[in-house]
């Protein structure tokens, strides 16, 4: 199985002024996984550590502070030399023990030679509960569900992935089909590492379904664990109305949704805790189109997305029959299951620096609008069969945009400004927007 982010890895491990890394990502995305084999891979030798379970290393942090003498005690129990530039360190679940998350800073100042890789769920949630943490010290990757090109790649589909990042705009693909095949069972098994293995052992949806819901199961246990006891139910129920919240016709997030009477104030920390999980994405709303985007956001309008699109279908409880017997795959849930494709794809793009949507005072709405650059470029998602794209000439003439992108099933076309690129060649859209700002 192969994780893009690898490369990221390796451009880190080259760096002369690097940090100790966070690798950061919601629970079963891989991460321990993608350290481990990061290590494997570019290292001569891997010393692991996994704070949550092993309670006598967890003392050397609680009463060493020195980095050499840390070293020589993490060296001394696992039976390793610890050699700068040859070992990669890692830390896992960090946010276990306080005091080897404030060594990053001492690793950081008094010994930089070390390659250091840490991994956390729930990292911002120790934050905001009053965890020291190395501010300025440390340098940050977050690691999501495997993207469809990453699910395309555990299929062995190397070669189409090659032929496609290869070809232009112009040129007419005839994989349609195929694509469309392996979208579906995207859709159905989602990005979650251990969800996609299984299949491709077993190849089997009910295995699927049930590992899905043991995913599900293990965060609503997190909520209790790890949740002020407090605001455990309110997680639950903001966290249990997102498929309803998506499955309106009009996607921003409304309060009175999770239950009769809700208001913001009684549920920002239910909120701000499933985001900073990773278990939700929140997508606010912008006036107006200008760099940065940042400055004209709405903070009271917004959307809130899922974390994983196959974890989305199966709360949502729509069964894999009807995606794979469905041509029109995206109409259902009224085109929520298209809208959160594109929203992880955009989310795991390396080149993208922030995603909102747009709305006009006239009700014309954009799904997304990213930057590439000092490039602003809107997005709008279609799931049915018309493809018009009256929002988007809305925005592109109230906004002065003269370039727009357009998600549906329809094939790949460049048309009065606005390119029209099939769901399932979304992986390829760095190339796509190279090519049509030339």
């Amino acid at each position: 199985m192969y994780r893009i982010l690898l490369e990221e890895l390796k451009k880190w491990k080259d760096k002369k002024n690097r940090f100790p890394l966070i690798l950061q990502g919601a629970r079963q995305t891989g991460k321990t996984w993608l350290l481990n084999e990061f290590g494997k891979t570019c290292f001569e030798d891997v010393l692991y550590i996994n704070f949550e379970g092993e309670r006598n290393i967890n003392e050397i942090f609680e009463k060493v502070s020195d980095t050499e003498k840390i070293v020589e005690y993490l060296g001394a129990m696992r039976g390793k030399k610890i050699i700068p530039g040859k070992t990669l360190i890692i830390f896992d679940e960090i946010q276990e023990v306080p005091k080897a998350l404030t060594s990053l800073k001492y690793f950081s100042e008094n010994a930089p030679d070390y390659h250091i890789c840490c991994a956390g769920s729930l990292i911002g949630i120790g934050l905001h509960q009053g965890t020291s943490f190395p501010v300025g010290k440390v340098e940050f990757l977050h690691l999501g569900p495997m993207s469809f090109e990453e699910f395309l790649l555990a299929n062995n589909e190397s070669l189409l992935v090659d032929f496609v990042k290869k070809s232009g705009i112009d040129e007419n693909l005839t994989f349609d089909e195929k694509l469309i095949d392996y979208l579906k069972k995207y859709i159905i098994i989602g990005g979650m590492p251990g969800i996609v293995n299984a299949w491709l052992k077993e190849n089997d949806y009910n295995l699927v379904e049930k590992m899905q819901k043991e995913i599900l199961d293990s965060y609503l246990l997190d909520f209790s664990k790890h949740a002020l006891h407090n605001i455990v139910p309110r997680i639950r129920y903001l966290w249990e109305s997102i498929p309803s919240q998506l499955a309106k016709e009009n996607k921003k997030f409304i309060y009175g949704l999770i239950r009769k009477g809700a208001r913001a104030r009684e549920y920002e920390e239910a909120l701000l805790w499933l985001s900073d999980a990773g278990l939700i994405r929140k997508i606010n709303c912008i006036k107006k189109a200008v760099i940065p985007l940042s400055s004209y956001m709405d903070i009271r309008a917004f959307k809130l997305y899922h974390l994983d699109i196959g974890l989305l279908k199966a709360m949502a409880g729509i069964s894999p029959s009807i995606i794979i017997k469905n041509d029109n795959i995206f109409e259902e849930f009224k085109g929520s299951l298209a809208e959160q494709f594109v929203l992880q794809e955009l989310s795991c793009k390396q080149f993208v620096s922030g995603i909102y949507y747009w709305k006009s005072r006239a009700e014309a709405e954009v799904d997304f609008v990213i930057t590439d650059g000092e490039c602003v470029i809107p997005i709008e998602v279609k799931s049915g069969k018309s493809i018009q794209a009256k929002s988007l000439k809305v925005f592109m003439n109230e906004e002065k945009i003269n370039k727009a992108i357009r998600f549906s099933l329809k094939g790949l076309k460049l048309n009065d400004n606005i390119i029209n690129i099939p769901l399932y060649l979304i992986f390829n859209l760095e190339n796509y927007i190279k090519e049509i700002k030339k």
